[in-house]
């Protein structure tokens, strides 16, 4: 028994290093230019110690992604897990962690939206965005009128939009403040009248 144990850190021991390693690689190049002797040197294994854990480079980067992913799931999840009902107003910055968990990842993600594979990865955090809602929420007075799918997808694609320009700015708010604003957003009366603003020269864009 304490054999397997000691078998298994050893090997999630080798798995971190190499990913790691590779976060570090991809600092300096594109994904596609990374080498697997580059990743050993690195990670100061063997070349066998890779392929006993991985067959291909590219097998590294999709199991960060689906690493990061399941955190990510388990942190939209956290304001209503384990509950019977949910409401939004009962919403706190405390609750949402979502942007605790990118802040947490703030290393993956700085390197992910500079890289050929962001749009990939994009891709899934929408899906999840939009899969999560409809598969785990109903609301209880929804509106027939509205197609509940289109709905979905805008609330996703606002989401991913607020975590896309809170990366590429560096991370210059803080993650409750994120919450914060979210929260905000949500409660936002969609209903206010909007002012059209004036110029001087109607035809000026």
């Amino acid at each position: 028994m304490c054999k397997h144990n000691s078998s298994d850190r050893r090997i999630k021991k080798s798995k971190k290093a190499i990913k790691d390693s590779f976060l570090l690689l991809m600092q300096e190049k594109d994904v596609r230019e990374i080498t697997i002797t580059e990743i050993v040197k690195a990670a100061d294994l063997n070349r066998g110690t890779f392929y006993n854990n991985f067959q291909f480079k590219e097998d590294i980067l999709d199991e960060i992604m689906d690493d990061v992913m399941k955190d990510f799931i388990l942190s939209y999840r956290e304001p209503y897990q384990h509950k019977e009902t949910f409401n939004i107003k009962d919403l706190t910055s405390s609750t949402i962690k979502i942007f605790k968990h990118v802040a947490a990842h703030k290393n993956f993600y700085t390197l992910i939206v500079k890289s050929t594979v962001w749009y990939t990865f994009q891709l899934r955090i929408c899906h999840e965005l939009k899969r999560l809602p409809l598969q785990d929420l109903m609301d209880s007075k929804q509106n027939t009128t509205i197609n509940i799918e289109l709905f979905s997808t805008y609330q996703a694609h606002a989401i991913l939009g607020m975590i896309i320009e809170w990366i590429h700015d560096g991370f210059n708010y803080s993650p409750e403040y994120m919450a914060e604003q979210l929260i905000e957003i949500l409660n936002y009366n969609h209903g206010q009248t909007i002012v059209i603003k004036q110029t001087d020269n109607p035809e000026q864009i």
